[in-house]
């Protein structure tokens, strides 16, 4: 058995794919458009890791995605996580959990997916302005 990806659905292709791609800094692999269907499937991954996919999969009819939260998160290990928090926020993206432990935290895309950061190796020592900021709604 082999792993091959995590699929979401996504309301706003646009909107996803800068928050995906341009703040948390995937890469697209793929995408599939499908006229008859009326869906765009697009498929991301980490660069240097194209083993652990996520698929945005954009119904062209609009449709309404709630529980984004129940659908639990996708986690990703950073090189640093102050960069990547600092990245996010440089994009306009609200951190939900900061990063006060150097280790961990929580943003949400533009469909409300919990997305965890995690820190790679040992966590990073505590530092401004993040160990001072407080949660900000759901994570």
């Amino acid at each position: 058995m082999k792993y091959l990806h995590t699929m979401v659905r996504v309301a706003d292709i646009d909107a996803s794919l800068a928050f995906y791609c341009q703040a948390l800094g995937l890469a697209e692999l793929k995408r599939y458009d499908s006229e008859e269907g009326r869906f765009t499937l697009v498929f991301l991954a980490a660069q240097g890791d194209e083993s652990a996919q996520v698929e945005l999969t954009h119904n062209w009819d609009p449709e309404n995605y709630d529980g984004g939260r129940n659908f639990g998160h996708l986690a990703y290990q950073v090189d640093n996580i102050y960069d990547t928090c600092q990245r996010l926020m440089d994009h306009g993206v609200v951190i939900n959990r900061p990063p006060r432990d150097g280790r961990m935290a929580f943003v949400r895309s533009p469909d409300g997916i919990s997305i965890e950061l995690l820190q790679n190796g040992e966590a990073l020592p505590p530092a401004a302005p993040w160990q001072e900021m407080q949660n900000v709604g759901e994570w």
